[in-house]
């Protein structure tokens, strides 16, 4: 998940995890005068555990904006985003089971497994959350290399058919394999992650050609039509969103 303007009006802040490879920690904290409004959550390929009051939730992997809830006065919210392919492992489900979905950790695990997990984050906050984390992926071998090679080759728009065979495999076998590590195919998930590469370059105000043609689009229709497909917005009201925030 990945803040369409900070992810909520609040004081928000992240660093990369210490202890799980291309992993994000992140909080957002609303001011004790007023709510901190909800903001859209933008598709980027990852999964979250997120702490917010009294339990944890996953966040799915997103094929859209996802709105969020206000953040109430004074209280705060934090997660660890685990770098895509990542979460399968720790969680034991694929991908596309939480695909656009907030589950509750208890219920993707049973009630008995989460509340070690929602009790040790209660009182250690996120340095607990990585070390849980990080404790059961080194268990489980990590992030699988496959997944990695399949979301750096993705993010460079290369063609389903060209990673199928640089992994040796044939397409319906890659794609059943994404849907399983990233919730899509590696189709949408190339999508997903150029996505992620627009978000800078608008924030940095340059020329929506500039942009398309930086981050790898056909032209600037072409631009257009996948941020407003993935976000609800066109990449001008997206930028401007951003810029406000």
């Amino acid at each position: 998940m990945s803040p369409a303007g900070g992810m909520l009006q609040g004081v928000y802040a992240e660093r990369p995890s210490t202890r799980v490879p291309g992993a994000v920690l992140w909080s957002v904290a609303a001011g004790p005068g007023a709510d901190a409004p909800g903001e859209d959550v933008l598709p980027d390929g990852c999964m979250d555990l997120v702490w917010s009051g009294g339990g944890l939730l996953v966040a799915g992997p997103d094929t859209r904006a996802h709105p969020t809830g206000p953040l109430p006065a004074g209280s705060s919210a934090l997660g660890l985003r685990l770098p895509p392919g990542a979460a399968p492992v720790l969680l034991g489900v694929p991908a596309d089971a939480l695909r656009d979905a907030r589950p509750d950790l208890a219920d993707v695990w049973g009630a008995r497994a989460a509340r070690p997990w929602a009790d040790a984050v209660a009182a250690g906050g996120a340095a607990a959350l990585e070390q849980r984390v990080a404790a059961v992926l080194a268990e489980r071998g990590g992030r699988p290399r496959e997944a990695a090679v399949v979301a750096v080759l993705a993010a460079r728009a290369t063609s389903a058919a060209g990673i199928a065979d640089r992994l040796g495999v044939t397409p319906r076998t890659l794609h059943r394999r994404s849907l399983a590590a990233f919730g899509y195919g590696p189709r949408t998930l190339g999508r997903v992650l150029r996505l992620q590469r627009v978000l800078p370059l608008l924030d940095a105000g340059l020329p929506l050609a500039d942009v398309a043609q930086r981050a790898g689009y056909a032209d600037q229709p072409h631009l257009s039509r996948e941020v407003r497909a993935l976000t609800g917005r066109s990449p001008a009201a997206l930028a401007a969103g951003r810029a406000a925030r």
